[in-house]
């Protein structure tokens, strides 16, 4: 839970270093906004991926789940800049599994944090290995980073692709998300 009124007085300090009036018109509410905003993009601290991966189904006759083009978006903890893109999941089911909309909810209990995309992958890949209890699963996550795009070297349209594996999970599988990842390019 984000703490509003300091979150408030921060923003307004940090406008009056940037050598602005934090009480001229247009940026009077501009604290408020931000405090809000921080609440918001930082929701995945309350929630949990057990909650969402604790309901599933008995199915027996799936070799292979994937749920591709999960759209997300994230803050880099480095600059506080946005980050954004797409996660593609493929599980090999022991028996049981989720419902489709608790993969995307997975990627935003962990999306909405302060993140790096490395680490996010790796969470994501992990409680679906955990919660689901699959054979296997392969995790990709593109995403396209502001701190890179539009600060520093400015590399417009660059992204970056991380991929993450848990158990057994055939190398063409992950070839496959690969290949999703580089659709759009």
């Amino acid at each position: 839970m984000v703490d509003k009124q300091r979150a408030e007085n921060a923003v307004r300090e940090l406008i009056a270093a940037m050598g602005e009036d934090a009480g001229r018109e247009g940026l009077k509410d501009t604290p408020a906004r931000v405090a809000r905003m921080l609440e918001e993009l930082t929701a995945g601290y309350s929630d949990s991926a057990e909650k969402h991966l604790s309901k599933t189904f008995s199915e027996g006759g799936s070799a292979l789940v994937v749920e591709r083009d999960i759209s997300f978006s994230s803050t880099c903890e480095h600059h506080l800049m946005p980050f954004f893109g797409r996660v593609h999941i493929a599980y090999v089911p022991d028996g049981r599994v989720a419902g489709l909309s608790k993969l995307a909810r997975t990627v935003d209990v962990y999306a909405r944090r302060l993140q790096l995309q490395e680490r996010m992958n790796a969470e994501i890949a992990d409680a679906l290995f955990l919660h689901l209890a699959p054979k296997g699963v392969a995790v990709v996550v593109e995403a396209e980073h502001t701190c890179m795009t539009a600060r520093g070297v400015k590399k417009i349209g660059s992204t970056t692709v991380s991929y993450a594996v848990r158990g057994e999970i055939p190398s063409s599988v992950v070839a496959m998300l690969m290949a999703y990842a580089g659709e759009r390019r």
